[in-house]
């Protein structure tokens, strides 16, 4: 049995050259990436981040969410059914932070704020205008390597994401659709509407996810972290449970949805009717 290439995706680069090379699902690509260097933690953001607890996280699932009895998955973003994306706790935040594990507890990757500068991080700290801005995304795997890079364009009334590949091929866009009563986003590829994300409520907490036909393939839950974090901090942490197998540009939308709720929707919950 003829064993499948590896997913798209950054790999280290078989020339040996430090870093990565992109790695198009049926042949090495002139995309390369620098290695990873680890930006040190802004000296304004004061992060109140315990040790990383994998019992906690499966509770997370389990208890939580309700997940129970769910398939195992091949340990990375895009082949886990269960995606558990908690934000990096903080008292004050001035980059969006995100851990992201699978349902055991084991770390699968991360999404991190990227482009910002010195006064855009002064202004989130002095002001509310997370809606305003522009927000750039890099969803990276566990390695560090870049799996999709996420734009969130400044925005006045409706959230708009552009999703692309590592390498900033396209994969398409996630829409907001209205503003007001239980919130909706389209996810567009190739100029066609290939699903959409519905809130549950008017609060925007829980989401489900279907395809063209109105199909539920994915469900966001947004989960209980304590009252202490909850009025002290701004983070949120959501249970993604993915049905079934996707194929792409469905699994890449799906799973880039799953890692922008916050960022599209949560950040702008103050201007919501």
């Amino acid at each position: 049995m003829t064993t499948p290439p590896p997913p798209p995706g950054w790999y280290p680069d078989p020339s040996g050259t430090p870093g990565h090379r992109w790695w198009d699902g049926q042949q090495w690509t002139a995309h390369t990436q620098p290695q990873q260097r680890q930006a040190p933690e802004s000296v304004l953001e004061l992060s109140v981040e315990g040790a990383h607890d994998p019992g906690r996280i499966q509770q997370q699932v389990q208890q939580q969410a309700g997940v129970r009895q769910a398939a195992s998955g091949g340990g990375t973003l895009f082949t886990e059914p269960v995606i558990v994306v908690n934000q990096k706790t903080k008292l004050i935040e001035l980059n969006n932070e995100y851990a992201v594990f699978d349902q055991q507890g084991r770390p699968i990757g991360s999404v991190v704020q990227v482009g910002q500068s010195g006064a855009v991080k002064a202004l989130r700290f002095l002001t509310s205008v997370d809606q305003f801005l522009t927000h750039k995304l890099e969803v990276r795997d566990n390695g560090g390597r870049v799996q999709l890079l996420l734009t969130r364009p400044a925005k006045f009334m409706k959230s708009r994401v552009v999703v692309q590949r590592g390498d900033g091929q396209p994969v398409g866009e996630i829409v907001q659709q209205n503003v007001f009563g239980k919130i909706r986003f389209a996810l567009v590829a190739g100029g066609h509407q290939i699903g959409e994300i519905r809130a549950e409520n008017w609060r925007a907490w829980n989401f489900a996810i279907v395809d063209h036909t109105g199909t539920e393939i994915a469900r966001v839950t947004k989960t209980w972290e304590g009252m202490l974090k909850t009025m002290f901090t701004t983070a949120d942490n959501y249970v993604v449970q993915i049905h079934r197998p996707l194929a792409d540009p469905l699994l890449s939308m799906v799973v880039a949805s799953a890692l922008t709720i916050d960022t599209a929707l949560k950040q702008d919950e103050r201007g919501l009717g």
